[in-house]
């Protein structure tokens, strides 16, 4: 229920938009119905074209749903291992956003990146103006008249994604390819839906003032602002081209203001971000404005150069030719224009850089300790993204409780107030880290997932709740420990000294592998953890004889008895952590596979 109610609002104000702007273009050209030489049923032109727009977007929201569930985790590696440099950078940023279909989710991730450090602003623009060129995928794609065949990959698609049988990779897949049948079929409708406004003067009119560079660009960057999506615009371009209705020169204007809509949807996706995110967003913007106000005086040659490398249709004429030859032009000089602008502008990152540090300056040092690096909502639209960021927040909520463990061994002894308040003040900050990763892995449970992602969901979550409650034993049991041993005269033996030391290593070393089965899904590292149990079943044993033969010796000690429950008790309570790391290791051993 969760999940459809958060569909439904998301995708209601695009639909919203498609039916106003539908209402906007063909309520105009109504009015002259009463004609009879208009020879036009405008009841069936918005039917055919409202339902041909909707399954077209439907079907592109499933393509691109299909692509991120079949491909999302191992882009979201290869982008942060690949970009070393601005060209490896820009040919990785081409390669996740036309396998994801989504610039934007590409920009999303090295906003990410950036946060943690392990990519530079400097080499994030590379990454972003790549992902121009990888958008320009699905236009090529849509190129292809292949039309009268769009119901065959809805039909294979629908078996693949409704087979049970069949792997959850293969649904992934099916699901890809019913989309791209729906976006076909749906273009196939509007085009169709269209054709009588071929002979129709006052929509060739208008057609004809979209010859105009700077009308075609600013109805593109109109719709592609109102539907949040550049290929949709030029995919409707191609739509019209493919009815014959639309020019090569209208349709590069159209494509082109497509490239500064889209930044709509980046400054949309920045607002209320960290810096990080806004500067990503100003790199975006700078990037496509620059880029079409350097073509917009040689918007006919790139219509020309378009036309050259384009296949020639020598056996038709007219209307026939311009329909078959314009939809592959368009799809062509978009991607020219994508590809120049990268080579022209990729020398040229460090000022990008330089500019977006300019205009966005650093906010002030919030008034929390700590403040989540890795949970960006966008991500959540691909969830395999969305638990790996998880996984990248736990890592330093672990790293966070490690720290509070090594310096609760320095302390124990001779702590100060000062000691037990930054103590005090890393578990807070463990208690926001672990509150925001549960609260964002509610969301990812809202959509979609498949049975390895549910697994994956299970064990963070367990694993984020366990290190809330490791630092608690630190921050209110040890600690209470420490400050008892402030009131008596506190010596251990050498033996003593050597038991908690080994007990405290092997807790250590358990963090130590918690943390990197955390981060990279290690089962070596998670039965690790399990093999230090016979060690610490030893050690605990050994201390617990050693406080019981001392006891029963009779030792004139002062607060003798006092002291021994002091250190049993320590002991207990690094038993108590070793058990909850293991409760982690478990968790991951237990979804394996």
């Amino acid at each position: 229920m969760l999940r459809e109610k958060r569909y439904f609002e998301t995708h209601l104000s695009r639909t919203f938009h498609i039916i106003l702007l539908l209402v906007l273009v063909v309520l105009p050209f109504s009015v002259y119905a009463s004609e009879p030489e208009a020879q036009i049923s405008w009841e069936d032109l918005f039917f055919g074209l409202f339902g041909g727009l909707a399954l077209f977007l439907f079907g592109l929201d499933q393509l691109s749903e299909g692509l991120k569930k079949a491909a999302g985790k191992s882009l979201q590696r290869l982008l942060s291992k690949l970009t070393t440099n601005r060209v490896s950078g820009a040919l990785t940023g081409a390669l996740v956003t036309g396998i994801l279909n989504s610039s934007s989710v590409t920009t999303v991730l090295v906003v990410g990146f950036i946060s943690a450090g392990v990519m530079s602003l400097q080499q994030s623009v590379g990454v972003i103006m790549g992902a121009n060129i990888g958008s320009t995928v699905t236009a090529q794609i849509l190129a292809f008249n292949i039309a009268k065949y769009a119901l065959l990959p809805v039909a294979v698609g629908f078996f693949m994604l409704f087979n049970s049988n069949l792997r959850d990779q293969v649904r992934h897949w099916g699901l890809m390819i019913l989309g791209l049948g729906l976006v076909f079929f749906g273009m196939s409708l509007m085009s169709d839906a269209m054709y009588p406004l071929r002979s129709y003067e006052p929509f060739l009119d208008v057609l004809q003032r979209m010859e105009q560079p700077m009308l075609a660009i600013l109805a593109g960057a109109l719709f592609t602002g109102l539907v949040q999506s550049s290929a949709a615009t030029v995919g409707i371009s191609i739509a019209m081209a493919a009815g014959g209705l639309l020019s090569l020169n209208s349709g590069i204007g159209l494509a082109l203001g497509a490239n500064i809509g889209t930044c709509v949807t980046a400054l949309m996706a920045a607002m209320g971000k960290p810096p990080e995110a806004v500067r990503s967003a100003v790199v975006h913007v700078a990037f496509n404005v620059a880029g079409v106000l350097i073509w917009l005086p040689f918007i006919q040659k790139l219509a020309e150069l378009a036309i050259t490398i384009s296949p020639n249709s020598v056996d038709l004429a007219g209307a026939a030719k311009m329909a078959a030859e314009v939809p592959r032009q368009i799809a062509n000089a978009n991607t020219i224009f994508n590809v120049i602008n990268t080579i022209l502008f990729l020398p040229f990152t460090a000022f990008f850089a330089w500019l977006a540090n300019k205009l966005v300056k650093d906010l002030p040092e919030p008034a929390a300790p700590i403040t989540p690096v890795y949970l960006d909502e966008a991500l959540l639209e691909v969830p395999a993204m969305a638990l790996g960021a998880v996984r990248n927040e736990l890592t330093r909520t672990a790293e966070v409780v490690q720290e509070m463990l090594e310096r609760f061994r320095k302390t124990f002894a001779n702590a100060g107030d000062a000691e037990l308040k930054a103590l005090i003040q890393m578990d807070d900050k463990v208690d926001i880290l672990e509150l925001a990763c549960v609260e964002y892995l509610g969301k990812v449970r809202h959509y979609s997932l498949t049975e390895k992602e549910s697994a994956e969901h299970q064990k963070l979550m367990t694993s984020a709740v366990t290190m809330e409650t490791l630092a608690d034993v630190i921050e209110t049991d040890l600690v209470k420990l420490v400050e008892r041993a402030r009131g008596i005269n506190y010596k251990r033996s050498e033996r003593t000294r050597e038991l908690l030391k080994g007990l405290y290593s092997h807790v250590y070393e358990a963090l130590n592998l918690v943390i990197v089965a955390v981060r990279d899904n290690d089962v070596e590292a998670a039965r690790g953890v399990l093999a230090l149990q016979s060690g610490i079943n030893r050690l605990q044993q050994d201390l617990l004889m050693r406080k019981s033969e001392r006891l029963g010796m009779g030792i004139d000690m002062p607060d003798a008895l006092t002291i021994a429950r002091l250190e049993v008790s320590a002991a207990d309570k690094l038993v108590r952590m070793y058990s909850l790391c293991k409760r982690i290791a478990k968790a991951h051993l237990d979804t394996e596979g």
